[in-house]
C-alpha cells in the first residue's frame, strides 16, 4: 500500500488478541485433550430454554434479523424498570464500547481507565485518534480517586469495569456513590458490568438500580456472554439516556444481533432460577480453583468476584502459559491488559479444575509469593 494510504491512528495499534480456540491448540500440538480457561466463558453452556429458542427460529435464518430487536429490548426495559428508548443493544458488550467511542471520541479527545484493564476501551479510543490515560490499579483495584485526578476538560469518556477484567476486584458501594457525586458534568462514566450476575456481594452496586436511575450521566454496560453462556452469540445491551441511545443506533452496524442470538436472549431472561443456581456454582467452582492455584505455589489476586482469577506470577508470565499450553491447558496471558506478569484463569468444572492440578503437578512449578 502507498505510504499515509492507512489512517496514522492504526499505525503501531496492537489489536486485540483472543484467547486460543481449542481446536487450534489440538491441530498445532497434536493434543488429543485440552481445557479451555481463557476467554471468562461460562462453562455450562446456553440455557435448556435458550437452545428450544434457537432450534424454533432455525426455520427462519432465510430472513434478515429484527434490526431494531424490538421484542429483546423491550423484555430489557421491563426486567430493569426503564424505558425501551433507553435501551441500546450491540453485537456483546464489546459492541456497545465500540459504537460508543465512535459516537463520541474526536481525535484529541481523552478517555481515563484504570490499567490494567479490559484492552478494548484503550483499543477504541487510539483507532479513533482519542488519547487514552490509563491510570494505574491501588491493590489491583480500579482507583476512583486517581480516576477523577485524571479527568481533564478533554475528557469524555471515563471507564469504570466494575468487577475488572483483569484483577477480578470490585469497588465498593461508598467508593461508587463518591466518584458520582464528584465526577464533573462534562464527563460521561461506562461502567462495564459484564459479570454482573456473578456477583453476591451485597456492597456490589447495581448501576443501574443505583445510578443510571438516580439521574448520574452513565450507560451501565451487561452482556448475555458470561452467567447466560451465549459467548458465541454476542449479544450485549446499555442503558443510558435516551438521547444517547439514538446516536449509539448510527454507529450500530445493521443487523448485527442475529435472529437465533435474540431469541436465546429473550428466552435466557426467563430463567431466573438457572441464575441462581450458576451463580452458586461459580462461588463454589471460584473457591477451588483458587485452592488449585495455591497449592500449586501461586499467588492469586483478590478477593475476586467474577467468573476468573487473576495470578500474578512474579515474571514474565509468557513463559507460564505456553508451559500449561503444551500440556493442553488454555489459560490468558495479559501482556495485552498491561500485566506482563500475569495469567488470567477462567473458573471452569470441577473435572476441568482437576485437570489443571495434575498439569501443574507435572510442571512442578512455583511462583514466589508477594
Amino acid at each position: 500500500m502507498p505510504a499515509g494510504f492507512v489512517r496514522p491512528a492504526l499505525t503501531g495499534l496492537t489489536p486485540y488478541e483472543p484467547g486460543k480456540p481449542v481446536e487450534e491448540v489440538q491441530r498445532e500440538l497434536g493434543l488429543e485433550r485440552v481445557v479451555k480457561l481463557a476467554s471468562n466463558e461460562g462453562p455450562l453452556g446456553p440455557f435448556p430454554q435458550a437452545l428450544a429458542a434457537m432450534e424454533r427460529a432455525a426455520g427462519e435464518l432465510n430472513r434478515y434479523p429484527d434490526g431494531g430487536a424490538y421484542r429483546l429490548r423491550t423484555a430489557l426495559a421491563e426486567r430493569h424498570g426503564v424505558r425501551f428508548e433507553e435501551i441500546a443493544v450491540g453485537s456483546g458488550a464489546d459492541g456497545l464500547i465500540d459504537g460508543l467511542s465512535q459516537a463520541v471520541l474526536d481525535p484529541g479527545d481523552e478517555l481515563v481507565c484504570g490499567w490494567p484493564s479490559f484492552p478494548s476501551y484503550v483499543i477504541y479510543g487510539l483507532k479513533l485518534g482519542a488519547s487514552p490515560v490509563r491510570v494505574p490499579l491501588r491493590d489491583h483495584r480500579y482507583d476512583l480517586d486517581a480516576l477523577l485526578a485524571a479527568v481533564t476538560p478533554r475528557t469524555k469518556l471515563v471507564y469504570i469495569c466494575h468487577p475488572n477484567n483483569p484483577t477480578g476486584t470490585m469497588n465498593t458501594r461508598a467508593e461508587l456513590d463518591d466518584y458520582f457525586e464528584r465526577v464533573p458534568e462534562h464527563v460521561l462514566t461506562v461502567l462495564d458490568q459484564a459479570y454482573f450476575e456473578y456477583i453476591g456481594d451485597p456492597d456490589y452496586g447495581d448501576g443501574i438500580e443505583e445510578y443510571f436511575k438516580s439521574g448520574r450521566r452513565v450507560i451501565v454496560v451487561r452482556t448475555f456472554s458470561k452467567i447466560y453462556g451465549l459467548a458465541g452469540l454476542r449479544v450485549g445491551y446499555g442503558v443510558a439516556a435516551a438521547e444517547l441511545v439514538t446516536e449509539l443506533t448510527k454507529t450500530r452496524r445493521a443487523f448485527d444481533l442475529t435472529t437465533p442470538a435474540q431469541e436465546a436472549a429473550l428466552a435466557s431472561l426467563s430463567a431466573t432460577g438457572e441464575l441462581g443456581r450458576r451463580r452458586d456454582a461459580n462461588a463454589q467452582g471460584r473457591a477451588k480453583l483458587e485452592r488449585v492455584l495455591r497449592n500449586a505455589g501461586y499467588n492469586v489476586v483478590g478477593p475476586a468476584v467474577g467468573n476468573f482469577l487473576y495470578v500474578d506470577v512474579g515474571e514474565d508470565a509468557q513463559s507460564l502459559f505456553d508451559a500449561l499450553l503444551r500440556q493442553g491447558v488454555i489459560v490468558r496471558p495479559l501482556a495485552g491488559f498491561g500485566a506482563p506478569t500475569a495469567i488470567r484463569v477462567t473458573v471452569g468444572t470441577s473435572e476441568e479444575h482437576a485437570f489443571l492440578a495434575d498439569v501443574l503437578a507435572r510442571l512442578k512449578t512455583t511462583a514466589p509469593a508477594s
